[in-house]
């Protein structure tokens, strides 16, 4: 495929325990910017963090449901779904996270050289499995604070790592139909970029076979989401995939873009989500993420749904 309509990663969505650990492991001590404080669309006493650079630029994205206290069991990591969520820095920067990880107590660990980049890996308060790979030439615009400035902040997603049982028809998929192609290979992992073999645009598919199948719940990346130009190029994708054979939800409004979900064949939820319209249909620039934003039917429930969830310090 030439010019395939994905353009690159969207966002990574994970089930999470804690709400205010969640926050201020993400925004204080990584350094993201909370873009987007809304809840869950099929939970609404659940809230929903989105975590980014200043604009939420597609491909920078991270989100949580924090479930604590809902009855959510802990997810078992294992073939079928998200394994590692990785973060692109600057190369020059790994010693400085290195050291503001530990004082802060996260065990980081240092990682084999992946296809030319050095990487760090380390867990989240929910045990979601982590990396920073050391990048460079990353051209998008960082959200520095007081404590990461621009030479040490995350520019966005890197890549996610998915362990598959089976990958043939993974490949098939990614590559027919999504318009991904290989561009590296590893003994236990193939690498595959879509638009163009950069941070933003990777997916690794891990060679599983004996791997027992992953369970969601605390603790797990629930899908991740691959960035579409705009909803006529999402519906004309939507056909393509039901001609492949793959199951499709109809077109589901999430107020910052439109999605549709369906799961590859190694299990993975995957969802392709438009560009527009973005973050600050609801809020201006300088004003995100500081309000409960509610989709329009959800207003009427606003005092019940503030009265639930926990509040944030």
């Amino acid at each position: 495929m030439t010019n395939p309509p994905i353009r690159g990663l969207h966002h990574v969505t994970a089930t999470v325990d804690d709400a205010q650990q969640d926050f201020d492991f993400y925004t204080t001590l990584l350094g993201l910017r909370l873009v987007k404080k809304t809840v869950n669309f099929d939970n609404h006493n659940v809230y929903h963090f989105y975590y980014g650079n200043e604009s939420g630029t597609p491909g920078t994205i991270m989100t949580t449901f924090p479930y604590k206290g809902r009855g959510v069991r802990l997810g078992e990591k294992g073939a079928g779904q998200i394994r590692t969520t990785a973060f692109s820095v600057p190369g020059a920067s790994l010693a400085f996270w290195k050291t503001r990880l530990r004082v802060h107590g996260v065990d980081v660990r240092d990682e084999a050289p992946r296809f030319g980049d050095e990487v760090i890996s380390f867990s989240d308060p929910s045990g979601l499995e982590l990396e920073l790979v050391g990048t460079r030439g990353d051209p998008r615009s960082p959200w520095a604070t007081t404590d990461v400035n621009a030479e040490q902040a995350i520019r966005g997603i890197h890549s996610v790592a998915m362990p598959i049982a089976v990958p043939k028809r993974t490949f098939q998929l990614m590559t027919d139909v999504l318009g991904f192609a290989i561009v590296n290979e590893a003994p236990d992992r193939a690498r595959l970029a879509v638009g163009r073999d950069a941070p933003g645009h990777v997916i690794d598919v891990i060679r599983a076979a004996d791997a027992p199948l992953g369970v969601n719940g605390l603790g797990t990346v629930h899908h991740v989401a691959m960035a579409i130009d705009d909803p006529e190029e999402q519906l004309r994708m939507r056909a393509e995939l039901v001609r492949w054979g793959a199951r499709v939800t109809e077109v589901l409004d999430r107020q910052y873009f439109r999605s549709i979900y369906f799961r590859e064949p190694g299990g993975v939820l995957f969802e392709i989500a438009t560009v527009p319209p973005g973050f600050t249909v609801d809020e201006t620039l300088p004003c995100l993420g500081q309000d409960l934003k509610l989709p329009p039917w959800e207003e009427p429930h606003r005092q019940a749904i503030e009265a639930v969830l926990p509040r944030l310090a």
